[in-house]
């Protein structure tokens, strides 16, 4: 895993939901740290800005270690087409 996308990732929660960065850890839930369905929403759009890339209906993250494995394999897939 790439240490500058866990950073961008964790940046992104922090500003867009006030977490600290101790909140954030892998096996953390997205509903254990308040987010409800409209805040996963939002938190993926901002996502998809941030990296340039395009979630599908079956992409949705239920921890932080979703989030990035998601992320990860979008980028991937995204460079191989490159």
């Amino acid at each position: 895993m790439s240490t500058i996308i866990l950073e961008r990732i964790k940046k992104l929660f922090i500003e867009k939901f006030d977490f600290t960065e101790d909140m954030l850890s892998p096996d953390a839930t997205l509903e254990s740290l308040g987010l409800d369905s409209y805040d996963k929403l939002e938190f993926m759009f901002a996502l998809e800005d941030e990296f340039k890339i395009n979630f599908s209906e079956r992409q949705v993250p239920n921890t932080v270690q979703d989030v990035i494995d998601i992320i990860e394999k979008l980028l991937s897939e995204q460079h191989k087409k490159v």
